[in-house]
């Protein structure tokens, strides 16, 4: 491994720590982690266009998810049929969203994508907290029913709207895959609150449904020719990402991260400011 190592130019050595600690609070609060990843390429990379950074990003979004699905999936916290559903929704969003990247200039990237990072900053500052003993809302019409017992034991029992939860996330696909940020800062909101998961169990699922999303983002990047570059700088990501996606997953249930996703909100509030200034100028 070190051998192999010593062939990627030094500059990139610094990319490992900073996969570990995207993968960490990308599965932790199972939003992927692109959307701390983008803004830094975009600062590190002022040249490099908008298609390169998403696709390296949402590579990595797959890493990521791959790795906290398989511990997720340890835990049987994952919604495995109502994962596939909604992933399967995401896949033409995800491929049209890759293909509008592809002929969106960098300034207009930079414009937009500093406008998300500072509503999303507005979104972890005063997101509503939702306690995982809420009862279930009322039984409507055409509801789809789940139930899910944890490895520990827990048990959950829900029901959901099956067609607003694939309308929506054909939405998500879009938009994550536009902008490579994965999409999970969407789908875990969405899955809690508006589609009454569990909080455990949709941070979980969200995982699952990044690995599959994500996954057709990059395989259109790939197939249109944009991945022309990037490669070794997503290596080292993703050995950082492997690696802090298994201690997200393992402190999902131990660490009580509002501090930190406060924290996190305030510098990609500033961030997001930087970046819009870029595309001002």
């Amino acid at each position: 491994m070190i051998d192999w190592l010593s062939t990627f130019p030094p500059a990139y050595y610094w990319l490992i720590p900073v996969g570990f600690v995207v993968g960490v609070f990308g599965t932790l609060i199972g939003v992927g982690g692109g959307f701390v990843l983008v803004p830094l390429l975009l600062l590190l990379y002022p040249q490099e266009s908008p298609e390169i950074i998403t696709c390296i990003s949402l590579a990595m979004v797959f890493f990521n998810a791959l790795s906290g699905s398989l511990a997720y999936g340890r835990m049987k916290r994952i919604d495995y049929k109502s994962g596939l559903l909604l992933a399967a929704a995401t896949v033409p969003g995800a491929i049209a969203g890759a293909l509008v990247t592809n002929v969106m200039p960098r300034r207009l990237f930079d414009l937009v994508f500093g406008i998300v990072m500072m509503l999303i900053c507005g979104f972890l500052l005063f997101r509503p907290r939702r306690k995982p003993d809420l009862p279930s809302r009322p039984i409507a019409t055409g509801d789809t029913k789940r139930t899910l017992i944890e490895a520990d034991g827990t048990a959950h029992a829900w029901t959901y709207n099956a067609k607003l939860g694939a309308a929506i996330s054909l939405f998500v696909g879009f938009f994550s895959s536009v902008l490579g940020i994965g999409g999970g800062i969407i789908q875990v909101p969405v899955l809690a609150y508006t589609l009454n998961f569990p909080i455990l169990i949709a941070t979980a699922t969200t995982q699952f449904i990044l690995m599959i999303m994500s996954l057709a983002g990059v395989a259109t990047h790939i197939v249109v020719g944009d991945f022309t570059s990037g490669w070794r700088r997503l290596t080292v990501l993703t050995i950082g990402v492997i690696i802090g996606a298994q201690l997200g997953a393992y402190l999902s249930k131990r660490v009580q991260g509002d501090w930190i996703i406060r924290g996190l909100a305030v510098a990609l509030g500033l961030v997001g400011v930087r970046i819009l200034f870029l595309g001002l100028s």
